[in-house]
C-alpha cells in the first residue's frame, strides 16, 4: 500500500494541483527568522528540552537545535516552537 501511495501521490499532486505535503503526508515547516518554527503533519514528539526538539514524521525525524526553547502550542499534528533556532535537520528512519 505504501508503494502505491508513493507513486500515485506525486502524480495526483501534479495533475490535479493538490498540495504535495497533503498528498504525500510530508511535514510543512514555516519559520519566522530564527525565532519561531511552526510544523504541521508530524507524527509525534520524541525529544524536547531547552536546546532540542525532535519530531517523528512519515519519512524519519526532524531535529531542531538551538537555545531557550519554549513550546507555545502543541496539537496532535501541529507544533509551534519559540526560541533561538540554530539548525533544522532531516534524518531518515
Amino acid at each position: 500500500m505504501k508503494k502505491w501511495q508513493q507513486r500515485i501521490g506525486p502524480w495526483l499532486s501534479k495533475h490535479f494541483s493538490l498540495p504535495s505535503d497533503v498528498m504525500m503526508e510530508l511535514p510543512r515547516i514555516t519559520m519566522i527568522g530564527q525565532l519561531h518554527i511552526y510544523i504541521e503533519n508530524h507524527k509525534g514528539l520524541m525529544v524536547y528540552s531547552e536546546t532540542e526538539l525532535k519530531l517523528k514524521t512519515n519519512k524519519g525525524y526532524i531535529q531542531i537545535t538551538g537555545t531557550a526553547f519554549v513550546l507555545k502550542m502543541m496539537l496532535p499534528e501541529e507544533i509551534l516552537l519559540e526560541g533561538n533556532i540554530e539548525e533544522v535537520k532531516f534524518m531518515p528512519d
